[in-house]
């Protein structure tokens, strides 16, 4: 095997390891792969670059465990985001079905809260406009919404189209309300997304709509990925659960928007 295919391989098993027990010891790294520990380090440093772990003392830590409200969080397997907090994302795509109404025409963005939302939408006669694979799946059988999917590149880490095709197709269009998802919300920062064109194609469904709805559960307050969407105050009603932090709730007086605790 070459060095770098060994190497590859060795950095793959050593994140596997982090995931499965939550953090790992250089100098027990580099017995189980017969390796110095300035080469483990050097792996863990790769591995913490790439947003696969945190780098701490004596080892690494399974980046899914550490604050991120000074750094950049790395993005979730799509797995993992569809089955983590699904009773809230239940309750919340719930409630912001409940404001749709029949003749409604409404936008809503890729993510496992958006589909949770199609999942509750009630068979009325209302338009969709929709990115996301899971949420055009949760429609379709729903004969009275009128689908409308914007085309483009599918990125299969979240199983949704991107592109300049898709910000395009939003140039004719105007909907009354935006559901959007949520990666990342923090006060200062502001919405913020893992992949740079998902935050350009959400920056135009912002302007494309009257009104615009976040939904995310609380897990995501205080994480702050790369790419901005928009500030907080921009956003009109946010829907979450109800382990939102109070400077939220304060927030939301102090901006104008309106909150709803699902």
């Amino acid at each position: 095997m070459s060095a770098t295919r060994d190497t590859s391989q060795r950095r793959l098993q050593i994140s596997e390891l982090v995931r499965q027990h939550g953090s790992v010891q250089v100098a027990t790294l580099a017995r189980r792969f017969g390796v110095s520990m300035q080469t483990v380090r050097k792996d863990l440093r790769y591995l913490a670059e790439r947003g696969v772990m945190a780098r701490a003392y004596g080892g690494a830590i399974d980046s899914s465990v550490v604050g991120t409200s000074s750094s950049a969080s790395s993005e979730p397997h799509y797995e993992a985001k569809r089955t983590s907090h699904l009773d809230e994302k239940r309750r919340i795509g719930q409630r912001a079905a409940a404001l749709v109404k029949a003749g409604d025409t409404i936008a809503i963005d890729s993510g496992t809260t958006a589909i949770q939302l199609a999942e509750s939408l009630p068979n009325i006669d209302v338009t969709v406009v929709t990115n996301d694979f899971g949420v055009l799946g949760a429609l379709a059988p729903k004969n009275n919404i009128n689908i409308v999917m914007l085309g483009g590149e599918l990125r299969r880490k979240n199983m949704a189209f991107y592109g300049g095709l898709t910000v395009e197709a939003l140039d004719a269009l105007h909907v009354d309300m935006l559901f959007l998802g949520v990666d990342g919300l923090d006060l200062e920062r502001g919405i913020t997304t893992h992949y740079e064109p998902e935050a350009m194609l959400n920056r135009k469904m912002v302007e494309a709509a009257r009104v615009v709805v976040a939904i995310t559960d609380s897990s995501k307050f205080g994480k702050i990925c790369l790419h901005r969407i928009v500030p907080v105050g921009d956003l009109n009603v946010l829907i979450t659960d109800r382990g939102a932090p109070s400077d939220i709730v304060q927030a939301a007086e102090q901006l104008g928007f309106e909150i709803i605790l699902a």
